[in-house]
């Protein structure tokens, strides 16, 4: 199903963006302003860290990955120029922090019995509470999130600090709202908050980063990669500190549950709920804005498919008994009411210490995020196409089995 507005009456680009993007049209195609060429790519990387070029084989071939990625890219995302100059340097930084990995792990052979012990998972749809619940889980003292830069840049080339590695990733969060404004009020991005495992795994050329940037229908991820590279960075970036369980988050872990939990069958994973009236459009919307972002197609080809058949799986499977016993749910409703007991009745659902000092840090944090910092996120279903009364009725064996509050 497509959506009943075109892309380009959703959104006005800036300038800017269209001044830089009629560079590649001036020049015969973006293609001859920003080379993709992964061979190319590979040297510059090898060539930029001093001729490191050990890439690591902890997540199987890469190598074959990024050809197979770059070939999609080229064949159907169509992507303008400042769309190919964003993904070419995602593509080079990702082969950097390979190379610099690799050495890390190679100088301290530690990293590789390093046991990620119990994680707390969070996902869901968009819009249900995934990102305020990160980063109030990410106040627990004896827990700890990736932060942005240090998935981007966990270890230095020529020993540069965390300061100097937080600005080198401004490139990869705040600009995104640069780009396309609308972006801020959809998903806040910096360097020192939390990060999605989508920007975790990227350097793998195997996961949800690259299936949210580009319409590349013909591409299979590799999830299997994805969290073999998910656990040897989390693993290299847990070496000689203290014992703290990790908390991640993506919505993707609803599509490959079994992979998380075959990783780390210790996991917790949090599912958070909220009305599909709410969560579909938004996701729906935020696919639209970071594919705008890249690319001035026209049609969200995935309009139709969005996380709710998903859902309705994964409630078929709990029903059944199939998924491990380490599932506890979250519902925006009490989420909203009172961040701190919601996040005590998911500890004590988990078995896990809730203390005084994260309840207070929890309650400090919230009085001090702004509410509507960058504007709302608008949204309907029927801009993208979906049928209220049909769609309600669809995600029935979801709503009745979780008991989720309608807000429609």
């Amino acid at each position: 199903m497509s959506s009943i507005k075109k892309l380009s009456e959703h959104y006005t680009r800036p300038d800017w963006v269209r001044r830089l993007n009629l560079m590649g049209d001036s020049v015969g195609g973006a293609h001859r302003l920003v080379p993709l060429g992964a061979d190319a790519m590979v040297q510059a990387a090898i060539d930029s860290t001093g001729g490191l070029d050990d890439f690591g084989d902890f997540d199987g071939d890469w190598r074959d990955r990024l050809g197979s990625l770059i070939e999609q890219i080229e064949s159907t995302a169509q992507m303008h120029a400042l769309g190919r100059l964003m993904t070419r340097q995602e593509i080079l930084r990702g082969l950097r922090t390979r190379l610099l990995l690799t050495r890390a792990r190679a100088e301290n052979p530690g990293m590789a019995d390093e046991v990620v012990e119990a994680p707390m998972v969070i996902t869901g749809p968009p819009r249900s509470g995934t990102s305020i619940l990160f980063e109030l889980l990410a106040l627990d003292p004896n827990a700890r999130a990736p932060l942005a830069w240090e998935v981007m840049h966990p270890f230095p080339f020529q020993g540069e600090g965390a300061e100097q590695r937080r600005t080198m990733g401004e490139c990869e969060q705040e600009f995104w709202a640069d780009v396309q404004p609308e972006f801020a009020a959809i998903h806040e991005l910096r360097t020192d908050l939390p990060v999605e495992c989508v920007t975790l795994t990227l350097p793998s050329f195997s996961g949800g980063h690259w299936l949210m940037i580009g319409n590349i229908p013909n591409w299979d991820p590799d999830f299997e990669s994805t969290m073999l590279y998910h656990r040897t960075l989390l693993q290299s970036l847990q070496y000689g500190g203290a014992a703290r369980n990790w908390v991640v988050k993506t919505p993707l872990y609803l599509v490959f549950i079994d992979m998380l939990f075959a990783t780390y069958p210790d996991a917790w994973v949090i599912h958070t709920h909220r009305d599909p009236l709410k969560t579909e459009p938004s996701s729906l919307s935020t696919l639209a804005t970071v594919r705008w972002e890249r690319s001035d197609q026209d049609e969200l080809p995935e309009a139709a498919t969005g996380l709710g058949d998903m859902m309705i799986v994964l409630a078929q499977r709990r029903e059944a008994g199939e998924l491990p016993d380490r599932i506890v749910d979250s519902h925006f409703s009490d989420l909203m009411a009172d961040p701190a007991a919601a996040v005590e009745a998911l500890y004590d659902k988990m078995g896990r210490t809730f203390l005084p000092e994260h309840a207070d840090a929890i309650r400090a944090y919230i009085a001090a995020k702004p509410k509507g910092k960058f504007g709302k996120h608008k949204y309907t279903l029927e801009e993208w196409g979906l049928d209220r009364a049909a769609f309600r009725e669809k995600m029935l064996p979801y709503t009745d089995y979780y008991g989720v509050q309608l807000e429609d």
